[in-house]
């Protein structure tokens, strides 16, 4: 998962402020992957984020930071291969259930940037302000193709695609909006800028996303 732009009618206006973009970003993703999934019940994943300090230091911001792994199907041409062979109710909605995961948490990283600079600049944000297409002005652009992606593997039809993803839409705002959630976003966003680590493992992001939600 890494953030990118297609567009940006407000880009940040210093190093710093994009430093800010990018850890909320990838916070909203590692939050996702690992509170959302867990809410859901769903199985644990592998994950780290990586943080390339040197590109800090030579100021090459755009991927100071990004989350590696945090998928619950890795291989989607297997998965489709899978998909069609599957024979029982309970092992389509296993699978149904992997893939819609999937595409939230790849949806709540741009939104969590959205939030984060509709905070800043003391505006409101809700569903009828920002759509799916909007979430490319923050950092979104490849975190919306790869979620295009993945149902176009499981949903043959265009127009249940697109009913489909404005429900997972509506989903990932949902769990940014929640207060708790938003918490752990924040704070993990200022661990994010305040860390020395190069690498932070899922165990670690268990332990501080654990601490956090106590506070």
């Amino acid at each position: 998962m890494k953030r990118t732009n297609h567009s940006l009618f407000n880009p940040p206006g210093s190093a710093e402020e994009l430093l800010k973009h990018i850890v909320y970003h990838e916070a909203g993703h590692v939050v996702a992957i690992y509170l959302r999934n867990h809410q859901q019940k769903l199985p644990p994943v592998f994950f780290e984020i990586m943080i390339n300090r040197q590109h800090q230091q030579q100021n090459h911001l755009a991927y100071f930071a990004q989350v590696s792994g945090g998928r619950l199907i890795d291989n989607l041409p297997v998965a489709e291969i899978e998909n069609n062979q599957l024979g029982s109710l309970e092992e389509q909605q296993s699978l149904q259930k992997a893939y819609e995961a999937d595409v939230i948490n790849l949806l709540v990283g741009p939104l969590a940037e959205a939030k984060y600079v509709a905070l800043r600049d003391d505006e409101i944000l809700n569903l009828h302000l920002i759509n799916l297409v909007a979430l490319k002005n923050y950092g979104g652009h490849s975190d919306i193709e790869e979620a295009s992606r993945y149902l176009e593997y499981f949903i043959p039809g265009a127009a249940e695609r697109e009913l489909k993803i404005s429900e997972l839409y509506t989903k990932a705002f949902r769990f940014v909006e929640d207060p708790n959630n938003w918490k752990c976003i924040r704070l993990f966003a200022s661990y994010l800028l305040e860390s020395e680590e190069t690498i932070i493992s899922c165990e670690q992001t268990s332990d501080i996303l654990e601490h956090f939600l106590t506070y």
